[in-house]
């Protein structure tokens, strides 16, 4: 089957922000973190279901390299990215986020 891949807005802020804080630590190091996140996400469709439902219907894939997830769904032909999140971040805040995205 083949996925189109669709970002919500926020999820542009989401990497903004952590291209920032790469970026600020080591010149650089927040266009690396750019790359892994496209990347990473450029690969969901190959293959969404390989990702497990994490909460409800969200599922996760993970940057290497970065402490970061993407977070997403599945309808039909279509994956949905809602958040890219560190992934220190409190998971009820995340589910929270999430939620409120997803309205």
């Amino acid at each position: 089957m083949t996925y189109t891949l669709r970002f919500l807005p926020e999820v542009e802020e989401d990497a903004i922000n952590g291209y920032v804080w790469y970026e600020a630590k080591s010149g650089g190091l927040g266009e690396d973190f750019l790359r892994m996140f496209y990347a990473c996400a450029n690969e969901i469709p190959l293959n969404p279901l390989l990702y497990k439902k994490i909460y409800q219907d969200f599922r996760r894939r993970l940057l290497r390299r970065f402490p970061y997830a993407i977070y997403f769904t599945i309808e039909k032909n279509q994956i949905t990215v809602f958040g890219l999140f560190h992934c220190t971040r409190n998971p009820r805040a995340i589910n929270e986020e999430l939620q409120d995205r997803e309205k």
